[in-house]
Order: C-alpha cells, then structure tokens, then sequence
C-alpha cells in the first residue's frame, strides 16, 4: 500500500509542477493537487485560493478550463479521468511544511504513510513546523512527523464552534 501512496504523491508532485505556472499566471494561489489513480474513476483535485478575497465558482470554473486545455496538450494523466478545481473551504488541505507553520496554533488531523508508536492517524494542535517536519500537541504530548511522512492532512476546526459563532454574529446585526 505505501507503494501505491508513493507513487500517487510523484504523480501528485508532477501534477503540481505542470498546473503551478497556469493558476500563478491566472492571479491565483496552488495550494495543493491530489491524485487519486482508482482506474476506474481517476480524479485530478485542485486546491485554489486568492488573498484576501478567497475564491468565487467563476474562479474554479476559469482555472478548470485552462487546466482542461493544458491537459489535453499535454496528457499528464492515462486514460479518463475527473478533473476537480475547488477552494481550500474550512477544512483546508495541508501540503507542505509552511502550510503548517501558516496555522500554527490551529487543529489539524494527519494520516501517515507508516505508523508512529503504533498510529498512523493523529489530531492535534500544530506546535510548529518547517520544510522537513511538523509537531502537533495530541492529547498533552508533542508528536513529530516527517512532512515526507504525510499521506494526508487538514485543519480540522470545531465546526460547532464556528456555526455558533456564526449564528451570533448573524442575530446581532
């Protein structure tokens, strides 16, 4: 199974090198790419973002054509496939070192490609972090991990917490 995740992250990274340049041009932030090789429903998943704004359907909708005519040129995926361009949204993927260190302080779930003491899925509160590690507080014990480590990672906010906080600031306008 690590094997599949490896490759499914240089597919990834490959991805993220060929679409980087295309979003950047279009005044947009890559967060990140996902790539999931089911063969029977490949997806290709684009993360976008634009400060301080955030980003609106028509800019998926813009960056998804674009990437669809540099697909077509290029081929970087075998056969069929499902291209998907969305915002990070509340539960925001993480990538890379930085995208930690930016939410220092938040909580953030991970799932690891090979277990540490025995886990390989973690929710904590991000310590701090760089380009080669991450430091989440889980239940009072810092743990670290590779950032290489990482299969998957995002914030994970109190949603209850910010659908009240929400509904508050509604009912006192």
């Amino acid at each position: 199974m690590e094997g599949v995740a490896l490759q499914r992250m240089a597919t990834s990274d490959r991805l993220h090198n060929l679409i980087e340049p295309v979003v950047n041009d279009l005044g947009y932030d890559l967060v990140g790419v996902e790539y999931l090789s089911n063969p029977k429903n490949r997806v290709v998943r684009i993360y976008i973002d634009a400060e301080p704004d955030g980003i609106m359907v028509e800019d998926c909708e813009r960056v998804s054509r674009e990437i669809s005519a540099l697909f077509d040129v290029e081929e970087p995926v075998p056969g069929q496939y499902t291209l998907e361009v969305s915002s990070p949204g509340v539960e925001r993927p993480l990538f890379t070192g930085a995208h930690f260190a930016r939410f220092s302080g938040e909580v953030a779930a991970v799932q690891l490609l090979a277990p540490i003491a025995g886990r390989r899925r973690f929710k904590g509160v991000i310590v701090r972090a760089d380009d080669s590690s991450v430091v989440l507080n889980v239940d009072g014990q810092e743990v670290e991990m590779a950032v290489a480590d990482i299969a998957r990672a995002h914030l994970a906010p109190d949603l209850e917490a910010l659908f009240a906080a929400r509904q508050e600031d509604s009912q006192s306008e």
